[in-house]
């Protein structure tokens, strides 16, 4: 439960598939999850000070933010975006596994946001566009140097033929 998802048990190996790319979470995802786990922490020390009939009070808040900090922290870690030469694919999820995939030939579009904090800190959001009406893959958020990210499944498309070549 604490480890990443196994990736390569979703391999169509026996096709000739092989992992480009596997993009975790930036560190930023995990900024929200600690600050409410010191929350938590802090509330923990001053339920030490304060007389009984609040104590309790707070450590059951503890609880639940520490609780909330943890499946935060659980849901950022076990959260992968693979890459490989024949579609983009997501795991996630804490107590049950997820998988949303997309073949290369359905992206008609990734549009790469990157938000002031992002620019700076190395950060950004994926969006796709399929020829699907509904799609498991249509935002893959804090995704660390997004635009070679970007690069990557744009090669990948080129080199597997899947869009016209230009020409020079």
């Amino acid at each position: 439960m604490f480890e990443p998802p196994d990736i390569s048990s979703h391999l169509l190996r026996e096709e000739g598939e092989v992992i480009v790319d596997v993009v975790d979470k930036h560190w930023v995802a995990y900024t929200r999850p600690i600050a409410v786990g010191l929350v938590a922490f802090l509330t923990i020390v001053v339920s030490l000070f304060v007389s009984v009939k609040i104590a309790w009070v707070l450590l059951i808040v503890a609880l639940v933010l520490g609780s909330y900090a943890l499946g935060k922290s659980l849901s950022a870690r076990r959260d992968r975006f693979v890459i490989t030469n024949m579609r983009v694919f997501r795991l996630h999820g804490v107590l049950s596994t997820n998988l949303a995939t997309m073949p290369l030939s359905r992206i008609l579009d990734i549009t790469v946001q990157k938000p002031l904090v992002g620019r700076m800190l190395g950060y950004g959001h994926f969006i796709f566009e399929s020829a699907a009406q509904d799609q498991g893959l249509r935002e893959i958020r804090y995704v660390a140097r997004p635009y070679d990210r970007d690069l990557a499944i744009q090669r990948v498309v080129q080199r597997s033929g899947l869009r016209g070549r230009r020409l020079g």
